[in-house]
Parts: structure tokens; C-alpha cells; sequence
């Protein structure tokens, strides 16, 4: 979705030496709470004005914990983008899986977009909420959003190219400006219009696609 970006090493393995909580079930149950819990805040509310304390108390964890988990304020917010990210290559991984045809492959992952904005709880696109709030591309959030963009522009590029399209690279740019353009209007009125355009749109890509290469 964006500018080649460098890898951002996301993840931190962590172990306990020594101390009350040396159990592993007890080291994953923690850092899967807290990890949820600065989720939902930070889509919810924003990452700046979220902040350790309001973390870990809403957790039911101690700075200490959070800390042996996530060195840094930056390293737990990557980590939140790192889990968004994964979910939604889960979801284009299934609609691949689904043995649709190229077309309505590229379609089901529409689909999946346009059914996300209407949920009750959508605050826009967490990617680009993470870089309108990280605007230096040098730092690891903005490049973790880099990241996650490329691979959905190069994902989309690859499913528009199946479908017979001889120039999948602009209308797959084409498809990825739709979806921006949708996820920052839906949460700003009534989803069910934008919704409807954005498909709409998608179907213009796919009913104008150039697959004679003119």
C-alpha cells in the first residue's frame, strides 16, 4: 500500500529470570492482556493520548510487566499494528483459500473491507491513524505502516494481475486510494453510502480492467 519499507522486527522474545512469574502459560496470558487492552485503547482513543498507566491499570498488570514485555511505549504500539496487520492477511488469506475465481477473490477481500467500516465500533483505517500520529518515516511505527501498505498494494497488485489485467500496478493503486479514501470517510458519517461506493468503484476496476493490454 505505500513505498518499499524496510523490515521492522516487530516482535521481542521475552523470558522471565527468576521472580514470581517464571510460568510460560502465566508470561503469555500477560502480555496477550496487555496487548489487547492497548489495543482496543489505542484504535479507540488514539496512541498519544493513551498512556502506560491507563495500560496497565485497565490490564490489571504491573509496569514492571508491561516493561519485561515491551521495553518501550514505541515497541507496544508496533506490536498493536503488528497483531492489525496479521489479522487482515489472515482475512485475504482465506478469501484466497476459498476457491473463488480470480475476480471474486478480488471481490471477497472488497467485501471484507467494506463489511469492517460498518462496524459499530470503526475508527478508520489503525494504519492510517498510527501515521498521521508518526509522521517521521524514519521512525519503527511509521515504518511498521510502510510496511503493512506495501504488502497489501503488492497482495492487491498480485490478485488483479490473476484476473487477466495486463497493468495490475495502477489499478491496483487505483483499488488501494478507494479503500483509503473509504476508511477515512466512514467514520466520519453514515458507513452505508461509502460502502456502497467503494464497491462500486472496486467493480469499475474489475469491468474496465485492461486484460488486452491496451
Amino acid at each position: 500500500m505505500a513505498p518499499t519499507a524496510p523490515t521492522v522486527k516487530t516482535e521481542r522474545s521475552i523470558c522471565y529470570r527468576g521472580g514470581n512469574e517464571t510460568g510460560g502459560d502465566r508470561v503469555s496470558e500477560a502480555r496477550s492482556r496487555l496487548l489487547a487492552t492497548a489495543s482496543r485503547l489505542f484504535y479507540s482513543e488514539g496512541l498519544h493520548s493513551v498512556g502506560i498507566d491507563r495500560i496497565v491499570s485497565e490490564a490489571g498488570v504491573t509496569r514492571a510487566t508491561l516493561y519485561r514485555h515491551f521495553p518501550s511505549k514505541d515497541d507496544l504500539v508496533v506490536a498493536y499494528l503488528t497483531m492489525a496487520d496479521e489479522a487482515i492477511r489472515a482475512q485475504v488469506t482465506t478469501a484466497r483459500a476459498a476457491g473463488l475465481s480470480a475476480i471474486d477473490t478480488v471481490r471477497a477481500v472488497a467485501e471484507g473491507i467494506a463489511n469492517d467500516i460498518q462496524r459499530t465500533e470503526f475508527r478508520g483505517c489503525a494504519f492510517l491513524n498510527a501515521a498521521a500520529e508518526y509522521p517521521d518515516p524514519a521512525h519503527p511505527v511509521h515504518k511498521a505502516v510502510l510496511t503493512h501498505r506495501q504488502w497489501f498494494l503488492d497482495t492487491v497488485t498480485e490478485l488483479l494481475a490473476n484476473t487477466g489485467e495486463r497493468a495490475p500496478e495502477p489499478a491496483a493503486r487505483h483499488f488501494v486510494m478507494l479503500r483509503d479514501g473509504a476508511m477515512a470517510a466512514g467514520c466520519l458519517t453514515d458507513p452505508a453510502p461509502i460502502r456502497e461506493t467503494f464497491l462500486r468503484g472496486v467493480e469499475g476496476i474489475l469491468k474496465y480492467r485492461d486484460s488486452d493490454g491496451q
